[in-house]
């Protein structure tokens, strides 16, 4: 059966480019190899036509949809497609109705399509749910959104979910090659000359988005009048013209890449906010992958901040954590955040001092054995060795502090950590000090 009834495969030349280079099957597909690649479950559930329940999830252009196609081609079921933005109650009841029918008279599953399922409310998701338990239906959800959210949990329970990547730079530019030569469904009928250097600049732009890539290129061939051979001669500045978009001159790979951020660090490092602000936003409009910005944003949190605000590296990771979860542009937002955090926290480097310091003197200097006092008392026979033996609780002690050695002897004096007194540092200098101060106890090593 056809998916989608009513589309007329005559007027496909009329539709727009992404549509027409939709994939037809499995070898046509770039990317998704962790889900569709040969052997995979889904292909498997595919290929042998033994679809049960499931959730595709995954950003715009990843090919929800085009597995949706492939499906509808390949299965013996009467394949229905529904979108949850102009679908009602009224609408999943019918097609619940002709699912029965089909069991009934014709012995044939139905599998119901629904795009944009997050759409749909508690009450329209609650409504389908008896006929996929009682297997009337098959569902095949398709979701921006993470389905663990947006999808009721009964319904979530009786469906795979299948998590879409957004695709790799390198496959976009798969894909816009192929539609360059395709002469039935793509432009491999026009004259188009197109650098490399455009080609790269447009996947750059498409973040992982096949339609966005192809879309633009649609727009630039048609919007940019052929010479006196008949050629449609397309550049950088063409396609970010066609695109909306600035170039932004930012060369990923090359010197600007490390330059910007080597900036980006250097303006948190000292506590220019507005500085740190805009070489993020240049790296975020020249398409710089958001989750490297957001390891060195957690990496600085700790070298640069360090204990002066312990809640910085909090800051950071939580930034990070959204971006994992929300996704770009929305995570433009925390991202920004904790740069601004972080560039206006007080500053202190003692943290990546004390450890660099710690591993320079263990690699300049022999192993010492554990002090008896230290060592783990907690299995048969440690106490005829002496082990534990002299430790000192500090709970069982004035301030929840007692001194004792908590080093090899001839190693005792060594001091590593040193808090320069600024922020959070400032309280825990003090209270190092007034500990040191302290007199109740005695070394443990005495």
């Amino acid at each position: 059966m056809d998916l989608f009834s009513g589309e007329q495969k005559n007027n496909d030349k009329n539709k727009p480019l992404a549509y027409r280079m939709r994939p037809k099957d499995f070898s046509e597909i770039y990317g998704q190899e962790n889900i569709i690649g040969e052997g995979k479950l889904l292909r498997r559930m595919i290929e042998s036509d033994r679809l049960q329940s499931l959730i595709l999830y995954g950003p715009p252009g990843t090919g929800k949809t085009s597995l949706a196609k492939i499906i509808a081609d390949r299965t013996d079921s009467d394949f229905v497609k529904l979108n949850a933005v102009t679908s009602g109650v009224k609408d999943l009841r019918a097609v619940i109705k002709k699912g029965e029918n089909n069991i009934k008279l014709y012995n044939q599953r139905t599998i119901l399509f629904i795009d944009e399922i997050h759409r749909f409310n508690k009450s329209q998701q609650d409504a389908l749910l008896p006929s996929v338990e009682e297997g009337i239906i098959i569902m095949i959800g398709a979701t921006t959104e993470n389905p663990y959210f947006e999808v009721n949990s009964p319904l979530l329970s009786r469906s795979r979910v299948f998590k879409l990547e957004p695709l790799e730079k390198e496959d976009i530019k798969k894909i816009i090659k192929q539609a360059l030569k395709d002469k039935k469904n793509g432009l491999g009928d026009y004259k188009i000359n197109i650098n490399e250097k455009a080609i790269d600049f447009l996947a750059d732009k498409a973040n992982g988005d096949a339609r966005v890539a192809l879309n633009g290129l649609e727009i630039a061939v048609f919007s940019t009048p052929t010479d006196k051979e008949g050629k449609i001669d397309l550049d950088q500045e063409i396609i970010a013209e066609s695109l909306q978009e600035k170039i932004v001159k930012y060369d990923k790979d090359g010197d600007r890449h490390y330059d910007v951020i080597s900036a980006f660090i250097k303006s948190i490092r000292g506590s220019d906010p507005d500085a740190a602000l805009y070489w993020l936003a240049l790296m975020l409009e020249a398409g710089e992958n958001p989750m490297f910005i957001g390891r060195r944003l957690i990496v600085h949190a700790s070298e640069d901040i360090g204990m002066a605000d312990p809640g910085a590296l909090q800051i950071a990771v939580s930034a990070v954590r959204a971006l994992e979860y929300i996704g770009m542009p929305e995570a433009r937002i925390p991202l920004a955040q904790a740069t601004i955090h972080l560039a206006s926290a007080p500053k202190s480097n003692s943290v990546i001092e004390g450890i660099d310091k710690a591993l320079q003197f263990v690699k300049n200097n022999e192993y010492s054995e554990v002090p008896n006092h230290l060592k783990d008392n907690h299995y048969s026979g440690s106490k005829d060795l002496k082990h534990g033996e002299g430790y000192k609780y500090p709970h069982d002690y004035e301030n929840n502090y007692v001194k004792q050695n908590y080093l090899p002897d001839k190693y005792k004096d060594i001091e590593l950590y040193h808090p320069d007194g600024l922020g959070r540092e400032r309280k825990i200098k003090k209270f190092l000090n007034d500990l040191k101060s302290l007199s109740n106890g005695g070394d443990s090593s005495e």
